[in-house]
């Protein structure tokens, strides 16, 4: 663990009118413990919250001081620009960055108000209890019962409880009428949209509790995203979702809250209706707007 500093170490790559953009835009934000507002707090119930959460890689710091929470059934949209540091927040949530050796971090991670980077906790049952989609599909080279059966099999389940599993969770990733008949096929086979809701089902199998998105329509055709975009909106129901994007349409479509982040900073938090509509932050408006990003 290493003490936050009071800078954001930038790329020297980083466009210089970006740069430049954002310094301009920064006037307004010396509130900064307004950026969640209080009434959310005592309205929602939260299931996850980082506090003051910083991360590095090696002397890089790409995170700084974000204090956020993702509210329970609730979807939370994450946007900003490319590099600002989004899909590195949604892996601490579920410390996928630990197995990046350069990776560091400062602050906390509660999940149900136990900090997940306590050394006690067990990393294998936090993941069961945090899941992830990325950004590509990544099926098992397999069946495609075996890629949902294959979680819940290791985590204990018996044998002949497994077919239950497989059938259920295809259902709850709207692919059972699709595949109830090819189980056994590969699941290579599948087209891509299929590939990912697999993916999401294999998520699922193993009773999750917040599945984390990490762009998970960016390599799908409009029909496909669009049936990724109805599956998000239905698992709030029993999941909470967090979700990252570049695309401002799926952000306003699925999510209930919405989070602008750039160059590792927390710049707004807000219902998504409250952001795409009138944002607080003029940094917020000229994103949202398209004139950066």
């Amino acid at each position: 663990m290493v003490s936050p500093d009071n800078s954001i170490k930038r790329d020297e790559n980083d466009g210089a009118d970006q740069r430049a953009l954002a310094i301009a835009l920064a006037s307004d934000l010396s509130d900064r413990l307004e950026i969640v507002s209080e009434e959310f707090l005592k309205t929602e119930k939260t299931k996850m919250e980082t506090i003051n959460l910083s991360h590095w890689y090696n002397e890089k710091r790409v995170l700084a001081g974000i204090s956020l929470p993702i509210f329970k059934n609730k979807v939370t949209a994450i946007i900003g620009p490319s590099g600002c540091g989004k899909s590195t927040f949604l892996r601490d949530l579920n410390r996928m960055n630990d197995i990046i050796p350069t990776a560091r971090i400062s602050g906390e991670v509660l999940l149900d108000g136990q900090n997940i980077y306590d050394n006690r906790i067990d990393v294998v049952s936090l993941r069961k209890r945090v899941g992830m989609v990325f950004q590509r599909p990544n099926p098992f080279p397999m069946s495609i019962e075996n890629n949902v059966a294959y979680g819940p099999y290791i985590h204990g389940a018996q044998p002949e409880e497994l077919a239950a599993i497989v059938e259920s969770t295809l259902r709850k990733a709207a692919l059972w009428e699709e595949v109830r008949d090819r189980l056994q096929d590969n699941a290579l086979s599948l087209s891509g949209g299929q590939q990912q809701r697999l993916c999401i089902a294999r998520a699922l199998s193993v009773e999750p509790e917040v599945i984390l998105f990490d762009e998970p329509c960016s390599a799908l055709d409009p029909h496909a995203t669009a049936k990724i975009e109805d599956l998000i909106t239905n698992l709030k129901k029993d999941y909470t979702v967090v979700i990252v994007t570049h695309n401002m349409q799926q952000a306003a479509r699925v999510s209930d809250y919405t989070a602008f982040f750039n160059f590792g900073e927390l710049i707004e938090f807000n219902t998504t209706r409250k952001i795409f509509k009138s944002p607080e932050r003029k940094m917020t408006e000229e994103y949202i707007s398209g004139r950066f990003g």
